[in-house]
């Protein structure tokens, strides 16, 4: 297996193409032809990962956070980030990264704490804007219906909870082959007349690649006439932040002691309470102070997050409880739910949980 084919499966699980624009996900250090040796799957990238990596001959190491966020100008070792380069260099190790792909993944970041928390139903808290496209196409009649399955076995068509979604209409295309074509239909330097239909389906931008790459392997034609539309209307199975339900409303000061046990946290930040039970709660993993307006308009009785800052608690406003408590605390299962994926997936690879501590807070 090269680096290339496990990519491949960890973006069936989170595209890249969900990433925010600011972030840097991806293959980041190595070749994705390299045949792999191991996987080690990490939140942070660290010099004591890549030293694990290399102890358990893992030459491909996932991580949650990317190690490069903005550009290097020199790789001389002097910083952490320089020295974690050059050590996978050096050592022929290739890294990946998922960060925010992840975090918009419908099966991700969010959905994890969700199952540990035992939190029911979730639902996406800010769904992805821009994250809907829409494919028409034009085909000869009598090989429309051969094409729509093609395109639904890509992944077109899925709304909800309904599958094989499209919408068609007939009419009459034309069109003159030149002296180099091959026409399907019609003779060279003729004008023909086609009776056509017109086939409109919405997929995820995710799957664009395979819709494509289906739209044309099922299609008649020498050239494909297709259009694309990116629309406005919201993914609400993409996005960031998930907000459900807990199966019994606890008191705020039980549901603090639970957050606190299921996700090994000694401490948390929080707002003041507000003497009502807690029943609907909001997660969002990593820096998550931008969506309390959205967790607050989703009616949630408690957001758990990270990295608020001390003014930030004042947008509670006697509406919400907001709970802090920490990035890595709130990220820690995320590596646990790659594994799983992958074990799936490849279940006769060599795939390893990094042990190697990587986070920078400590507590006294």
């Amino acid at each position: 297996m090269i680096v290339n084919e496990v990519t491949r499966i960890l973006e069936e699980l989170a595209p890249l193409d969900y990433a925010e624009d600011f972030d840097n996900v991806g293959l980041l250090i190595g070749d994705k032809k390299m045949e792999v040796t191991g996987i080690l799957v990490t939140l942070d990238t660290l010099e004591n990962v890549v030293g694990e990596a290399i102890e358990k001959n893992c030459n491909l190491i996932v991580s949650f956070h990317p190690i490069i966020f903005s550009g290097l100008k020199k790789i001389t070792g002097k910083t952490y980030v320089e020295r974690v380069v050059l050590k996978c260099i050096k050592n022929d190790i290739a890294l990946y990264s998922m960060h925010t792909a992840l975090d918009n993944a419908p099966i991700g970041v969010n959905s994890k704490i969700c199952e540990v928390l035992g939190i029911q139903n979730p639902k996406i808290l800010i769904p992805q804007k821009g994250t809907i496209k829409k494919l028409t196409t034009y085909v000869p009649k009598d090989s429309a219906q051969v094409l729509k399955e093609a395109l639904f076995e890509a992944g077109a068509g899925n709304i909800g909870n309904y599958s094989n979604c499209s919408f068609s209409t007939n009419g009459t295309g034309s069109y003159m082959a030149g002296p180099n074509a091959k026409p399907t239909l019609g003779q060279i330097g003729t004008v023909h007349y086609e009776e056509e239909t017109q086939i409109n389906v919405t997929y995820s931008k995710g799957d664009q690649g395979k819709i494509i790459n289906a739209l044309l392997q099922a299609h008649p034609y020498e050239e494909v006439a297709y259009e694309i539309q990116t629309l406005e209307n919201k993914n609400q199975n993409i996005g960031i932040g998930m907000v459900g339900t807990l199966e019994k409303a606890m008191s705020e000061e039980d549901f603090m002691q639970w957050v606190k046990k299921q996700m090994n946290v000694t401490s948390i930040r929080h707002s003041g309470l507000l003497g009502k039970k807690i029943k609907k709660v909001a997660v969002l993993g990593g820096s998550g102070s931008f969506a309390i307006s959205a967790a607050k308009g989703s009616k949630a009785d408690i957001f758990i997050t990270a990295d608020l800052k001390y003014h930030q608690f004042y947008e509670a406003e006697n509406k919400i409880v907001l709970a802090d408590i920490g990035h890595f605390e709130t990220e820690q299962f995320t590596k646990n739910l790659l594994v799983d994926h992958l074990t799936k997936k490849i279940p006769n690879f060599a795939i390893s949980l990094a042990e190697s501590i990587t986070n920078p807070i400590k507590y006294f």
